[in-house]
């Protein structure tokens, strides 16, 4: 028997109608065995790609690509997913579009959506603004659809907003999974997820927000540490809370780096910046105030500088468990001696977590191919046993 038959038979016990025709916000909506089926067919899909199997269940179709803010894995991952099923990806250049002509979100939205299957947004950059924008979107193309304008209702991938960066976490969650031999293996796990310099301004909150509202789901011992001033939503803190007393986990907070990483069996040093302050850089950028928007870059530069002790150093890796901690970062990281004078990992840290952290990049584009799936096949178990007992190759 193949992996993927044992796969599409675990799949085959979970509780997942709900999944087809949905989209896919944020990791919270989701329950636990939907989020164990977006696992489980990402595993799927990646063993019939390693055995040469044909993964394409569209002959044809879009999907459409938004991104509002600058990316290179995400990007790859969502083209990648897309031609793994058999669709085209289309990218929106807004710049190469009407919509600086005044063309509306919601004309926007039906005009692209004709022959889509799926849209995927990323629109992380102002607080308030990035789902916002996703929800007008996918309003507009439900509308469009009930109103007979399109065919087909495209669903929606997540690629980032201001609030959940699910299809990163849920590729974190899965490779810790793989690291630690099953999700039966994590319970008790301490995971250490860090604010780290970096010479740089205005990073998104949603990574960090994306981990403490999933790594709570698996009975872990999860740890927020930040310098004062640097929180994230507090709405997102509550879903943390809430999820680890479910799972017999826990949730705190801690003033320093050096009490996260503490017998921490997992790492995860990442810069963010200052909730208040991303809400007051929405402002500005409402107002069209651009003095003011760099002002606060100054500000928020110069606060930055005030805590360069917060670096994953070698120093700082060995108060881990057995001083062998899972290391994980989104990509790219700020590389002290290599990418910056100083940001948030050394160099040799980051150069022996090499492997592995290309390897955490690379579950991307099955989870995003997972979603597309799960939301557009009604009955998943039947398309992957399919998959499995075709003749049809990748390739000859």
């Amino acid at each position: 028997m193949s992996k993927t038959i044992e796969l599409a038979q675990h799949l085959e016990k979970l509780h997942i109608n709900n999944m087809y025709k949905s989209d896919f916000y944020w990791t919270w909506d989701k329950t636990d065995e939907e989020l164990d089926a977006i696992f489980t067919v990402a595993d799927a899909l990646r063993d019939l790609r390693e055995r040469n199997k044909s993964t394409r269940i569209f002959d044809s179709g879009l999907g459409i690509s938004i991104f509002r803010d600058n990316s290179t894995r995400t990007r790859f991952s969502f083209a990648s997913a897309c031609n793994l099923l058999g669709l085209t990806v289309q990218d929106l250049d807004e710049k190469k579009s009407q919509i600086a002509h005044g063309e509306t979100v919601r004309e926007t939205a039906n005009m692209v959506s004709f022959m889509a299957d799926v849209i995927g947004i990323r629109d992380d950059m102002f607080i308030g603004e990035g789902h916002k924008y996703q929800k007008t979107f996918m309003d507009a193309v439900k509308e469009g659809y009930r109103d007979g304008i399109l065919e087909q209702q495209p669903t929606l991938v997540n690629l980032q907003c201001d609030v959940d960066h699910p299809t990163q976490c849920m590729a974190d969650m899965l490779h810790i999974i793989h690291q630690f031999g099953g999700v039966e293996n994590l319970k008790g796990k301490k995971i250490a997820m860090t604010w780290a310099y970096s010479p740089s301004y205005g990073k998104p909150l949603s990574v960090p927000q994306g981990v403490i509202g999933l790594m709570t789901r698996f009975g872990m011992d999860v740890v927020l540490a930040h310098p004062e001033g640097y929180d994230v939503m507090p709405e997102v803190e509550e879903i943390a809370r809430k999820n680890a007393a479910a799972t017999g986990g826990s949730y705190k907070k801690v003033a320093t780096m050096e009490a996260a990483f503490q017998d921490a069996d997992i790492v995860y040093p990442k810069s963010w910046a200052p909730f208040a302050a991303m809400e007051e850089r929405t402002r500005l950028y409402q107002a069209g105030d651009q003095a003011g928007i760099d002002a606060l870059e100054q500000k928020l530069l110069a606060q930055n500088a005030q805590h360069k002790d917060w670096t994953c150093s070698e120093e700082m890796m060995k108060k881990t468990r057995n001083g062998s901690a899972l290391y994980l970062h989104c990509l790219p990281a700020d590389i002290t001696g290599l990418s910056c004078p100083e940001g948030e990992v050394d160099n040799s840290v980051f150069d022996r977590y090499l492997v592995p952290l290309y390897k955490q990049a690379s579950f991307k584009p099955y989870i995003i191919a997972a979603m597309i799936m799960m939301s557009k096949v009604k009955d998943p178990v039947s398309a992957l046993m399919a998959l499995d007992a075709a003749d049809k190759r990748k390739f000859f």
